[in-house]
């Protein structure tokens, strides 16, 4: 009954951890789109008969507005991602897996970089990162390279 009562709080633990995350990512659109109106509005007001100087000034803030539309479709399609990330015990380190080394706790989900959570710092990191790819499908105990730095795989969650 015990192991089902932790299990159970994990599960609500991880629920909580994907809940900071979503609302991370969430913060992060708002803040892109927000930069994005205020470009578009001060690329508005360049508009004058000025001349080529005003023309190059306007190319650079559409240049600029690209740049931040581009960052936002990939932190939306991380949020899209996210939504396949369920809150389950995992027992070898794959998507939605917290994988903890002697080197720290990292949760195979979106790159994100670090979170605080509980009282722990925990790295984002994508199933796509170099990371995530030389600890995939190993379990507790397992060891693995990357950049001629061996780690163990202390626990998985």
């Amino acid at each position: 009954m015990n192991y089902r009562k932790a299990l159970a709080q994990f599960n609500m633990n991880k629920s909580l951890l994907l809940d900071i995350i979503k609302s991370k990512l969430s913060e992060k659109i708002n803040n892109l789109e927000k930069l994005i109106a205020e470009t578009r509005a001060s690329s508005n007001d360049t508009k004058s008969s000025m001349g080529d100087k005003y023309e190059t000034g306007r190319e650079m803030l559409q240049q600029e507005i690209n740049n931040l539309q581009i960052q936002l479709n990939e932190v939306v399609k991380q949020k899209d991602f996210l939504k396949t990330v369920l809150p389950k015990i995992a027992d070898k380190a794959e998507k939605g897996a917290i994988v903890k080394t002697e080197k720290g706790l990292f949760f195979v989900s979106v790159s994100l970089g670090e979170v605080s959570f509980e009282n722990q710092k925990i790295i984002c990191i994508s199933p796509e990162s170099p990371l995530a790819k030389a600890m995939y499908g190993k379990k507790e105990n397992d060891r693995f390279s990357l950049n001629n730095m061996n780690q163990q795989i202390i626990e998985i969650q």
